[in-house]
C-alpha cells in the first residue's frame, strides 16, 4: 500500500500562486470599468463593459437623456433627461434606476459630480444650476445665471463649478459653498463641453466655432485659445480631460473626428476619425482609452490613447449622447496616458486585454522562487 507523499514544496508554492492569479483575475474582471451611455432618441442607457466593449444592459430612464456622469467611487451613473426634467439615478452594480430627481430645472442637459461623491450638480437649458445631496437624491439648492446652460464641471478641490452658458458665450464660476455666481468669463461661440484639470488650475471649454477656451482658474481668465479642425467646418460640442491631466479630448461634430490636445503646449497632436456626428466624450480611469458617442449613427467608438486610432465600434441606442464623464470605475485607478511635450512617439504601448497598462503586472508581478 503506498503512502500518499506530500507536494513538493516549490510544486504547492505554484499551485497556491495560481490560486492567487486567478481570484485576483476574477476580482480584476468584475471590477472593469462601465461606460453609461445615453441614448436621446431611445430614452435609456446603454452600459458597456469596457473591457469587452460590448453592451451588458440597457436601462430605462426619463424621456430624451442628455448628460450623464458617474460617481468617482463609481457606485452610481446620473442622467440628466432634457424632455422631463429630471434626472435618473442608477445603481451601477444592478444597473437599474434607483431614483427620480425633479425639481432641477427645465431641460437639463449638463450633470457633474464632486470628487467626495457627495453632490451632484446639474445645469438646465432655463439657467438653472442644481444641487442634489447624493444620500437623500434630493435637490438642496440651485441658483439662476439666465440664458441657456450646457455643459458643467466641479474642481477637484469641490469649491467651483464651472457651467458653459451656450446662448451667451460664456463660462459661469459657481461658488460650491453658497451656491452663487462668483464670476462670467467670457470664451468662444456656443459653448458646450467643459472639463477642469485633476489640478484644478485649468479648465478647457469646446466651442461651437471651432476653438477651445483655456482658462486660468487663478485668474478667472483665459490665457489660450486653440483652434481645432477647419476654420469653416469644425463645431466642437463634448470635451474630457484625461486623468493624468496632460490630454484634452474634444469631439468635432462638423468633422466627425476628436482631436487630442497636448495640455502643455495647447497644440493639437492628433485629429481622429470616427462615428458621425461625435457629441460626448470620456475616458476610462486609467486614460488609455477614449470613449466617443456618435450621435448620427447610433454608435460609441473606442480610440486607444497610445495609437490615437479607433480599436472598437459599439453599436448602442438612437442619437447616443453622452454629454459628461460618463464611464464609472469602482476604484481608483493610476494614469496610463503619459504625455510629455514633443514626446508622442515615446508614449508607452500598451496591450489593454493583457495588461491593463502595466497594472496587472504590478499586481501579479512573477515572483522568482529562490529555495
Amino acid at each position: 500500500m503506498k503512502t500518499q507523499r506530500p507536494l513538493p514544496r516549490r510544486l504547492s508554492r505554484i499551485l497556491v500562486a495560481l490560486l492567487v492569479l486567478s481570484l485576483t483575475a476574477a476580482s480584476v474582471a468584475s471590477a472593469a470599468p462601465f461606460a453609461y451611455v445615453s441614448n436621446f432618441g431611445s430614452g435609456n442607457v446603454s452600459v458597456i463593459d469596457v473591457a469587452t466593449n460590448t453592451v451588458v444592459a440597457t436601462v430605462p430612464v426619463g424621456r430624451q437623456p442628455y448628460g450623464t456622469a458617474a460617481n468617482p467611487v463609481g457606485t452610481r451613473a446620473y442622467i440628466a433627461n432634457f424632455g422631463d426634467d429630471s434626472v435618473s439615478v442608477i445603481d451601477t452594480r444592478s444597473n437599474t434606476v434607483v431614483a427620480t430627481v425633479l425639481g432641477v430645472g427645465a431641460f437639463p442637459s449638463g450633470v457633474a459630480v464632486s470628487v467626495d461623491s457627495t453632490k451632484v450638480y446639474v445645469a438646465s437649458g432655463d439657467g438653472t444650476v442644481a444641487v442634489i445631496d447624493a444620500a437623500t437624491n434630493s435637490v438642496v439648492g440651485s441658483v439662476s445665471t439666465g440664458g441657456a446652460l450646457t455643459g458643467i464641471a466641479v474642481n477637484p478641490a469641490g469649491t467651483r463649478v464651472y457651467v458653459t452658458s451656450f446662448s451667451n458665450d460664456s463660462v459661469i464660476v459657481i461658488n460650491a459653498s453658497s451656491i452663487s455666481v462668483d464670476t462670467t468669463i467670457e470664451v468662444g461661440f456656443s459653448p458646450m463641453g467643459i472639463g477642469v484639470s485633476p489640478s484644478g488650475d485649468r479648465v478647457y471649454v469646446a466651442n461651437g466655432d471651432g476653438t477651445v477656451s483655456v482658462i486660468d482658474t487663478a485668474m478667472n481668465a483665459v490665457v489660450a485659445t486653440v483652434p481645432v479642425g477647419s476654420p469653416s467646418l469644425s463645431i466642437l460640442v463634448g470635451l474630457a480631460v484625461s486623468p493624468s491631466g496632460s490630454l484634452v479630448y474634444v469631439t468635432n461634430t462638423g468633422e466627425n473626428t476628436v482631436s487630442v490636445i497636448v495640455a502643455q503646449t495647447n497644440a493639437v497632436l492628433a485629429d481622429v476619425p470616427v462615428g458621425l456626428s461625435p457629441f460626448g466624450v470620456a475616458t476610462d480611469p486609467t486614460g488609455a482609452l477614449v470613449f466617443v458617442g456618435n450621435d448620427a449613427d447610433g454608435t460609441v467608438s473606442v480610440i486607444d490613447a497610445a495609437r490615437n486610432a479607433v480599436v472598437a465600434t459599439v453599436g448602442v441606442g438612437s442619437h447616443p449622447l453622452a454629454f459628461g464623464a460618463f464611464v464609472a470605475a469602482p476604484s481608483a485607478a493610476s494614469s496610463c496616458d503619459r504625455q510629455s511635450e514633443g514626446a508622442a512617439n515615446d508614449r508607452k504601448r500598451h496591450k489593454r486585454n493583457n495588461d491593463n497598462c502595466d497594472d496587472d503586472d504590478d499586481r501579479t508581478g512573477d515572483h522568482e522562487d529562490n529555495d
